[in-house]
Parts: C-alpha cells; structure tokens; sequence
C-alpha cells in the first residue's frame, strides 16, 4: 500500500527520490528491515502473551538430552512469521500482481491449517492434533486452486526466445521474445533448462490439454504437501527448520530476481517470466521474518514456531517454486527437507518389513527424523543445527550453480 501511495506521489508531484519505490531491489531490502522490525517488536508481545495464557505444546518424553529444558516453551510462533511475511508484503509489493495475490491466499490458508493442528494439540490436549487427512485435505485443496490459476490465467505466462534467436544481446529492444501458455518449467542439469509438461501427454492427441494440466495438478499436489511437511518433520530443534528455510528462501528469491528481468534472463539463457519480478519483495519478507524469527528461536529457544509456522513457511517455498518454474529443482535445493522425510519413511518401512519377516521390528536410526538420531549418539544440538544450515548452504549453491551447469 506504501508502494501505490508513494507511486502516486511519485506520479502527480515533484518530490526528489520518490522514484525509487519504482526499484525491486529497493523495496526488496525494505521489507527485509520491516519484517524484521516486526518480528523483534511485536514478538516479545506474543511471547508474553502466548506466556500468560500458557500455550504451550504437550512434550513427548522420548529420552533425548536437554528435553527437560524444552518443557513448557511457548509454541504457535508461526503467527510472528506470518505477520511479518503479509505485512511487508501489503505495504511494499504491488498486491495486484496475480504472482503476489497467489502467495498472500496460500500463506492464509497453510497457516490457517497450521493454527489448527497447533490448537487441537494445545487447547484439546490432543498430542497428535489435527489428523493427518484433514492436514493433507487442505493441501490438496491449496494445490488445487494454485494450479487452476497458475495454468488457466494469461497473467502467468511466460515469454520464450525464438529459436532463430540464441545469442544474447545488450540492446533490450533486440532480444527477441515472445509469449507462451505453454506450463514449461525448468530441469537441471539439461541443455537448454527447458521441459514442457506437454512433451508426456502428446501422446493423447486431441485430449493432451486436459492431461497436461492433470499432471501439472499433481505435481503441484505432490511439491506442495512434500515440501511443507519436511519443513514441518525439520522443525524438531531449536533454530534448525528456520535457519534451512532462510538458505532456501534467498535461493529461490535469486531465481525469481533473474528470472523476472529480461537482461538477465537472456544473458543466462534462462525461462523469462514477466510480472514475477513481485515476488521478489515477497520472499524478501519471507527471509526477513526467518532471520528475525532466529532471535527468539535460537537454542535456547524462548518460542516454537509449531505448526503454524513450519507447514506454512514449507508450503510457501513449495508454491513458490512453481510460480517460478523451478519446482524440479527442489529435490537438489530442499534436500535437507528431502532427508529428513526419507529418514522416516525408510525407517517405519524397513521397521514394519522386519517385523513381520522376523517378528521383531528393527530400526536403521536410533531415530527419525534423523536430526534426533545425532542428538542420541551424543551430538549437541547447536553442532548439529549449525552442520545442517551448512549442508543447506552447500545445496543451495549447487542449485544456483545448475543455472549454467548444464
């Protein structure tokens, strides 16, 4: 809203260095420090209050060191973050922008579903809190409506380099560009970075729109409910889940910058995407409230983001990664997320498969997710955040790397 005002200003009055709202990368660091500032003044409010009201999550005993110390840590943190994402948001990004609008809805509703959960477990008393179907119901439902608009809305096309064109120019009226409806989106590791979700549905002819957009459907369904649920498995110790979804939100915020500008974009040979440049100062506000939320979520934690803060900050990177076609990518710059589910997956398989084979279950980690295996073979807590945020760091250069690495 700030960004119209001063525009408007801008517009109809001389007043020196109003323009310079009209720059992404101004509004982007602005609402890096207003999050911030959000978060750090209105947080120790809600930790007071959360406090006072005894909100607190029912800890598991499950015989790690240093757990006594984490009973009776406020939870529910996630509506700090949330705030502090839409905030920034409102005020800076051009909320017009269908880019802007599909992330505010999706930060809504995943945080709405995180409330939930949060207030079944504390205010119900009930340690698994809101069901796992209902949980995956309202992603299913985010999912869907992500991909409706994303795949039938002109606003979210993509403009192409025609094949008669490859060699870059610095003249930005001579690169030749044109728009696509086509849902291309981007593929490491291959020549050109381009893969058509249609190039697997040729094969039904007449019928291969509405195939493609089935499966487009699914991978949103799949990205979206993966993605937020290994944020939520990540979030076991202080500062770790936070601290990974900031490495990953810079990461993502790199991609939506190159992407959305034409120079850039054609200079790496890279999908174009016009009008996502928005999204810059969104994920600017999404890293501002991680970092700013570490001051509190540090070891030793003073709040737990609880499930409103982890399905949601998930959810987002999830959603994200589509709007910017890089959803494929996020095997590669998610794999700490990726870890973390794997762990558990492999360890109820391999634990139900022994027991009914040799009727004694067996286990591959002392326990999943695999963060708490290396707290019980003696690790601290503050080592193992630390290696972890490193691990994402490292992956998330790769990923950018995969920009040229091709």
């Amino acid at each position: 809203m700030i960004y119209y005002l001063f525009q408007f200003l801008d517009q109809n009055f001389i007043i020196p260095g109003l323009g310079v709202f009209e720059y992404i990368s101004f509004r982007a660091m602005l609402a890096v420090i207003i999050s911030f500032i959000v978060t750090v003044f209105f947080g120790k409010r809600i930790i007071a209050f959360i406090q006072k009201k005894q909100i607190s999550e029912i800890s598991r005993n499950l015989g790690l060191k240093g757990e006594e110390n984490k009973h009776g840590t406020p939870t529910m943190g996630g509506v700090i973050i949330i705030a502090s994402i839409l905030i920034p948001t409102l005020l800076l990004a051009e909320i017009t922008n269908m880019y802007i609008i599909i992330m505010i809805i999706s930060t809504i509703i995943l945080g709405l579903i995180g409330f939930l959960d949060d207030y079944i477990k504390v205010f119900k008393k009930d340690k698994k809190g809101l069901s796992a179907k209902f949980k995956i119901l309202g992603q299913l439902l985010l999912a869907l409506f992500v991909a409706a608009v994303f795949y039938f809305n002109s606003d979210t096309d993509i403009k192409i380099k025609n094949q008669d064109k490859t060699e870059y120019s610095y003249d930005i009226n001579n690169l030749n560009y044109e728009f696509t409806d086509k849902k291309i989106t981007t593929i490491p590791f291959v020549k050109n970075n381009e893969f058509d979700y249609e190039w697997l549905t040729e094969w039904t002819g007449k019928h291969k729109n509405k195939f493609t957009f089935i499966l487009f459907t699914i991978v949103v369904v799949l990205v979206i409910i993966s993605v937020s649920n290994g944020a939520n498995l990540t979030d076991g110790l202080d500062g770790l889940a936070t601290g990974v979804c900031a490495i990953i939100g810079v990461t993502l915020g790199v991609f939506a910058y190159v992407s959305s500008n034409l120079i850039l974009a054609d200079y790496l040979n890279i999908l174009y995407i016009p009008n996502a440049s928005e999204l810059v100062v969104f994920i600017a506000a999404y890293v501002g409230s991680c970092i700013a939320f570490l001051w509190f979520n540090s070891f030793p934690a003073q709040i737990f983001m609880g499930d409103t803060g982890s399905l949601t900050l998930g959810g987002i990177i999830g959603v994200f990664a589509i709007l910017i076609r890089k959803e494929l990518l996020l095997p590669l710059l998610c794999g700490v997320f990726l870890i973390e589910n794997l762990s558990v997956i492999l360890q109820v398989s391999y634990f139900k498969y022994t027991k009914k084979k040799f009727g004694i279950g067996k286990r591959i980690f002392k326990m999943t997710p695999i963060h708490h295996h290396f707290q019980l073979k003696g690790i601290h807590e503050n080592k193992i955040v630390i290696r972890f945020w490193i691990v994402a760091l490292i992956l998330a250069v790769l990923s950018v790397v995969t920009l040229k690495l091709r």
